[in-house]
């Protein structure tokens, strides 16, 4: 990827003008042309838009819209679609509390498909739109398709087959648990993946919210385990009062926290423990929301 050098005072079509025939000369395959952004209709703006558009007469006139606008975007999505003519819409945020309802009113206005969404600040959280998805996620159900192939793409296969034979036998020790906390950053983090999972209702998504577990939290975790030795994570019994004041000095955090990091990998033994006795016919008829510690799911605080 490589970004054009702007001249001082040279206007926005001269620019659009030289990128494309910069792309041109240098075989690139892809020229984004990105204008500036905004949150209502500009009459200068568009006529600007309006004007890159027929001086470089692109292939896609794709309007980037934000899921927490809501209907907003329906208006503006609008307004661009009769101003310029657009041929799809990237929605993005829609890792956020907005769940995209308002693809569906953008869509029926302009009768452009929704192309692309994003998930995240990262140019590899760029998804493609899939409605039956994103309908499942509007309606709280879901997306189990999508979580998949995210863990696809980072899970290590040798990795995920040794923690698949622990947990037939039902165990589950420190070391496992700090593997599952890092895939979930992969992942996207907690915040990525709740919407993602189905039987996760909003009440137990503000649950989550309201203990303060996020990402941040993850990593205080994570540094916790690495102050650990290996025989420590292996057998966690062993961590007693002396032990746990080490371990909190070591990774800057509090005996509390660390208390609240074992009381979480007991749930998750115990967790394991559940899977064991319930076997797959089992956890097809509970469903996910079934495996949660707690009494109607819930993740420990």
């Amino acid at each position: 990827m490589r970004t054009l050098d702007i001249v001082p005072g040279e206007p926005p079509v001269a620019i659009a003008k030289r990128a494309v025939r910069t792309g041109a000369l240098e075989g690139f395959d892809v020229v984004l042309l990105d204008t500036a952004g905004r949150l209502a209709i500009d009459e200068d703006m568009m006529n600007e838009a309006a004007a890159v558009r027929d001086a470089t007469k692109p292939h896609e006139t794709l309007l980037v819209a934000d899921a927490m606008t809501g209907q907003d975007a329906v208006t503006v999505a609008g307004g661009f679609h009769e101003k310029i003519g657009l041929s799809g819409i990237v929605l993005t945020r829609v890792d956020g509390d907005a769940r995209g309802g308002a693809a569906l009113s953008m869509r029926a206005v302009t009768g452009c498909p929704i192309k692309l969404m994003g998930v995240g600040e990262n140019l590899d959280a760029l998804e493609g739109f899939h409605p039956e998805r994103i309908a499942s996620r509007i309606l709280g159900m879901g997306d189990v398709v999508s979580l998949v192939e995210k863990a696809a793409e980072t899970i290590d296969q040798e990795e995920a087959e040794k923690l698949a034979r622990k947990m037939q036998k039902g165990q589950f020790d420190l070391d496992d648990l700090g593997q599952q906390l890092k895939q979930m950053l992969k992942m996207g983090g907690l915040s990525g993946m709740m919407d993602l999972l189905p039987g996760m209702s909003k009440a137990q998504q503000d649950k989550i919210k309201n203990a303060k577990v996020d990402d941040r939290s993850i990593k205080r975790q994570l540094a916790m385990l690495s102050s650990m030795t290996p025989l420590e994570r292996r057998r966690p019994e062993l961590i007693k009062a002396s032990r746990k004041q080490r371990i909190a000095a070591g990774s800057g955090t509090k005996v509390q926290d660390l208390n609240k990091l074992m009381k979480q990998h007991q749930e998750a033994s115990r967790m394991m423990k559940r899977v064991r006795k319930m076997g797959k016919k089992g956890m097809l008829r509970g469903g996910l929301s079934s495996l949660m510690p707690g009494k109607g799911g819930g993740f420990p605080h």
